[in-house]
C-alpha cells in the first residue's frame, strides 16, 4: 500500500505540473504564442551593473519566424543608451489574469532600417513619435533570445480554480501548469 501510495503521489505530481522544454521550431511557436498573448514586459538593461539595473514597460510589437522580438524605441532613450555599451537585456512578460509568465534573456540590436520601421508600424505609436515612421528618433530594438523560461496554466484556468478548492477539503496541490525551457 505505500509502495501504491507513492506511484499514485509522483504520477499525479508529474500530470499536474508538466515540464515541457522546448527546442527551435516548437520553442518558437511558443514565444510567439506566449509574446502575442501577453505584449507587455518589463524590458530591463544595463545587467552589468547590479545595483542600479535599468527597466520600463514596454510593448512587443512582433515576434518573427527565428524568435526575434521587435519593440519600438526612442533613439535618445535610456534603453538604446544601454544598449549601445552593453547589449544584453532581459523581458519580462507577465499576465496574472491568464496565469502565463515568460523570462527572456537575450541580445538586443537598435535597427533604424525605414522599410522594417514600416513594416512594423502601428498608429497608435503616433503619441510617442508624432512625425510618424518619419520621427527623426525612431529606432526598433531586435532582442535575439539566448534563454527563455515559462509557467502557463491558462489553458486549465477553470480546472485550476476548483482544484485551488479541493487542497482545502483533500491537504494536496493538484494546479495544472506546464513550465519549461525554451530554447531558440
Amino acid at each position: 500500500m505505500v509502495i501504491q501510495n507513492f506511484i499514485f503521489k509522483n504520477l499525479i505530481k508529474s500530470i499536474m505540473n508538466s515540464i515541457e522544454n522546448l527546442d527551435k521550431k516548437d520553442g518558437i511557436l511558443k514565444l510567439i504564442q506566449m509574446v502575442d498573448g501577453i505584449k507587455f514586459c518589463f524590458f530591463a538593461t544595463d545587467l552589468k551593473n547590479e545595483n542600479d539595473r535599468s527597466s520600463t514597460v514596454m510593448t512587443a510589437q512582433f515576434v518573427d519566424q527565428e524568435g526575434a522580438i521587435w519593440f519600438f524605441s526612442g533613439l535618445d532613450s535610456d534603453r538604446n543608451r544601454d544598449i549601445t555599451t552593453h547589449k544584453k537585456v532581459h523581458l519580462y512578460f507577465s499576465s496574472p489574469e491568464k496565469n502565463s509568465y515568460l523570462s527572456v534573456s537575450g541580445q538586443a540590436t537598435i535597427v533604424t532600417d525605414k522599410d522594417k520601421i514600416a513594416k512594423l508600424w502601428n498608429p497608435l505609436l503616433q503619441v510617442w513619435f508624432q512625425d510618424g515612421v518619419d520621427d527623426t528618433n525612431i529606432s526598433l530594438l531586435k532582442i535575439v533570445p539566448k534563454k527563455a523560461h515559462y509557467w502557463d496554466s491558462e489553458n486549465q484556468k477553470m480546472i485550476n480554480f476548483f482544484k485551488v478548492i479541493a487542497p482545502t477539503i483533500k491537504g494536496n496541490n493538484a494546479i495544472e501548469t506546464t513550465e519549461g525551457q525554451i530554447e531558440i
